[in-house]
């Protein structure tokens, strides 16, 4: 594995240097001062995985790894920082950092999440999963809310059971209502969810979990 540390403080470059080689299978192919130099080396060098510091001067760490992802998407860079709030985080995940790390663990942490990036894999600092979780999980129960949780308990099983195929008189007989109730189960689901056809509302079903792709 190939590293590149961006780092603007050189006593914490010499440590991660230091720490790294210690390793058969990784090595430090360069190390930058600042946003600008990283890209140069980056150009250059085409490591594996990249160290970037996210306060760094002349260029950010934020706008350092949009421009090499751009240009090389396959590079894998893991954000290096003092800082565990909101903004910094999402930030650095929105320009596409496959890790986030914070310095306060960096020696403990930086080995286990340069092997798991090259792995194709993401890793956050335990602080860091609470940040990025306590943002996530209001957005998730936002979106069920506005999808499968506002049918009613009749109108999912309606759904499911029109995904695995079964017919109008099929689900009334099981449902011990008329085909009737039925169609207009139907009918309201389609409206409430902007849906115009069975199809549709199958793929919604093994979107939304109420049945799979094997019926």
């Amino acid at each position: 594995m190939k590293v590149l540390i961006a780092e603007d403080h050189g006593v914490v470059r010499q440590g991660l240097r230091a720490l790294i080689e210690e390793e058969q299978d990784i090595e430090v192919v360069g190390e930058a001062e600042d946003g600008l130099e990283v890209m140069e080396l980056a150009e250059q060098s085409l490591p594996d995985v990249i160290l970037m510091d996210i306060t760094m001067p002349n260029l950010n760490g934020v706008e350092a790894t949009r421009f090499i992802l751009e240009n090389h998407p396959n590079i894998r860079i893991i954000a290096l920082s003092v800082h565990f709030d909101k903004h910094f985080v999402m930030e650095m995940l929105r320009a596409g950092a496959s890790g986030y790390v914070l310095k306060s663990y960096l020696f403990d942490e930086v080995l286990r999440a340069l092997k798991t990036v090259a792995a194709g894999q993401h890793y956050l600092s335990p602080k860091i999963t609470e940040v990025v979780l306590d943002d996530y999980i209001p957005l998730i129960s936002k979106t069920e809310k506005s999808s499968k949780e506002h049918l009613t308990a009749r109108e999912r099983q309606v759904v499911q059971l029109l995904a695995e195929g079964k017919s109008t008189k099929q689900i009334a007989r099981q449902l011990h209502v008329s085909p009737k109730t039925v169609d207009s189960n139907r009918r309201q689901v389609m409206k409430k969810l902007g849906i115009s056809s069975v199809a549709e509302l199958t793929k919604y079903a093994i979107r939304e979990g109420l049945t799979s792709a094997e019926f």
